[in-house]
């Protein structure tokens, strides 16, 4: 991962977010979401790292009446330690809590619950038992990582579900060995798997996988293959061509203005000639008495002096 670069302008839609939020995954967040309003399944939201907000102002798209969404970021604050005051230098100086209010708004009505400050206070803020879908993209470290996985254990339903980010990057191998961990150790559960991201739930992910597998079969652009490892059935996707799913644009969205198509030479050419004048009357009444063979002749001659 590199470091995405922050802008000042307001963004007009959410592709116009700086941060690391394929359109695989897009999909995928939309999906699990819309399954569970269709389902009835009600829970507050959380995200812990936000970054400048691209996947919160999703997340914030499918808040349902009487739920909160909360998320947590350090912003300009202080790490907790040396190892994550120095990651957050290195990856994520351009973070402000300013940008991102100013991405999240642009969005949305109103904000939601800010906790800024080490993910370790989550816990602390948020009640257990109480989300439907917790969003982890914070410290790659894996005390933090391993920290915020139990909080998501914790604070979601028994059907709830967690998706964790980095777990298979080159460069967050404390992301790897937490997210394994918490499957082999700590009864995480797979649901399936994008190139960036791991889903994951407390909870019975059997019918989770059915109906994302019906889904996913009926795309051509997503790949698909399905894995058992250590009693786990692993749903692996990723992009063919995908494109972002449909979401509504910013309040300071501004249409491109249509640029006409430009007319091809020959059109060009075309209407910069001049009309060929009628021929005069005299003309017309020779045309008409010669035989054609003379007539051609004659166009021959025309031509050639031309």
């Amino acid at each position: 991962m590199t470091n995405a670069q922050a802008t000042d302008k307001h963004p007009g839609e959410l592709a116009d977010v700086p941060g690391w939020f394929p359109a695989l995954d897009q999909m995928l967040f939309t999906w699990f979401l819309e399954r569970q309003q269709k389902q009835g399944t009600r829970g507050d939201l959380l995200e812990i790292g936000v970054y400048l907000g691209k996947s919160a102002i999703l997340l914030g798209h499918h808040l349902q009446p009487g739920e909160t969404f909360t998320v947590c970021d350090l912003f300009e604050g202080d790490a907790p330690d040396g190892a994550n005051q120095a990651e957050a230098a290195k990856s994520y100086s351009s973070l402000t809590r300013q940008a991102f209010e100013r991405n999240y708004l642009s969005f949305h009505d109103t904000l939601p619950t800010v906790i800024a400050a080490p993910s370790s206070v989550v816990p602390a803020k948020v009640a257990p038992g109480t989300c439907r879908f917790v969003h982890i993209d914070a410290s790659h470290l894996y005390e933090h990582v391993h920290g915020d996985i139990g909080a998501a254990h914790d604070i979601l339903r028994p059907d709830g579900i967690v998706v964790l980010d980095d777990f298979r990057s080159e460069h967050t191998p404390g992301v790897s060995v937490a997210a394994w961990e918490a499957v082999l150790n700590r009864g995480l559960r797979p649901v399936c798997l994008s190139t960036q991201k791991l889903y994951g739930t407390w909870g019975d992910p059997e019918p989770l996988q059915e109906d994302l597998l019906r889904m996913l079969r009926q795309r051509t652009d997503v790949g698909l293959s399905v894995q058992e490892a250590a009693g786990h059935r692993l749903i692996r996707t990723r992009s063919r061509g995908i494109k972002p799913p449909p979401f509504p644009t910013s309040r300071h969205y501004v249409a491109p203005v249509p640029v006409q198509a430009p007319a091809t030479e020959v059109a060009q050419a075309r209407a910069a000639r001049p009309a060929r004048p009628a021929p005069s009357r005299t003309r017309r009444i020779v045309r008409d008495l010669l035989p054609p063979v003379v007539t051609r002749a004659v166009r021959r001659a025309r031509a050639r002096r031309s």
